[in-house]
């Protein structure tokens, strides 16, 4: 499980592991840990988890640990579409229920509801649950276009004043959607979601990253060597004191 490659870039520390399994254990026995830890000094842990296939060892190896009261954990998740059909599997919180929200016994899991009547409400309404429920650790991937969440260059804001806003997706983010298989065609995939912030992901006292495979090879190069900016949502993650970013050797390739 040990790392081929370790270095920081400003605050960020980075592993690269020698397979896509071997990064998900390394990334999921860090994120355990770090539940115990708290658990250790709080009654209640708060985490919020990304839903991605990029996510699935991770979540795998992490549903597997041994000593983790999960009794005592909430969970969230950071985004979800709007109007995409409540049965769609397809739907971030139903990818959660399948990975890891139905296979432990949480304190609590709260959803974001993509098919509320009024979706600026909605948003009201999951940042007042993050407000009361301070968030422990985030548990997040990078898409293509070096998104965190559904924060697309577009609409990234580091300073931004809200935690959850309604945003409209760019091409880029959409056509991920197809290359990770979950949609058959950019057209079916929705044009508008529900995402936590940029800020309200990096108030974490630990995010753990983790970005596997060979269409994020470009994504985790602009991450690490790009100027800190909103042109590169990801880069954000270089400022936070308690962040690491988890690779495999396929995300790593631009790095050498």
């Amino acid at each position: 499980m040990l790392p081929i490659q370790q270095f920081t870039a400003d605050q960020l520390h980075v592993s690269v592991h020698a397979t896509r399994d071997l990064m998900g254990l390394a990334a999921a026995t860090a994120v355990a840990a770090e539940i115990r830890r708290m658990l250790g000094t709080k009654p209640f842990v708060n985490i919020i988890f990304a839903a991605a296939p990029s996510q699935n060892e991770m979540l795998l190896h992490l549903s597997a640990s041994a000593g983790i009261d999960w009794s005592k954990v909430n969970a969230f998740h950071m985004d979800e579409y709007v109007g995409l059909n409540e049965n769609a599997p397809q739907r971030f919180g139903h990818f959660l229920d399948q990975a890891i929200f139905g296979k432990l016994p949480f304190h609590e899991v709260h959803y974001i509801n993509g098919n509320a009547p009024n979706p600026e409400t909605e948003c009201l309404r999951y940042a007042a649950l993050l407000e009361a429920n301070p968030v422990d650790i985030v548990c997040m991937g990078i898409g293509e276009n070096t998104h965190i969440a559904f924060n697309d260059p577009h609409v990234a804001d580091f300073s931004d004043p809200f935690w959850v806003k309604l945003v409209e997706l760019d091409e880029v983010s959409r056509m991920q959607q197809v290359h990770d298989g979950c949609f058959a065609s950019i057209d079916d995939v929705p044009r508008m979601a529900i995402t936590l912030t940029v800020p309200a992901l990096m108030r974490a006292a630990s995010i753990f990253c983790v970005v596997p495979g060979p269409n994020k090879a470009v994504a985790v190069g602009h991450t690490i060597k790009a100027d800190i900016s909103a042109v590169y949502p990801s880069t954000a993650l270089r400022l936070h004191e308690n962040a690491r970013l988890y690779l495999d050797g396929e995300s790593a390739a631009k790095l050498t």
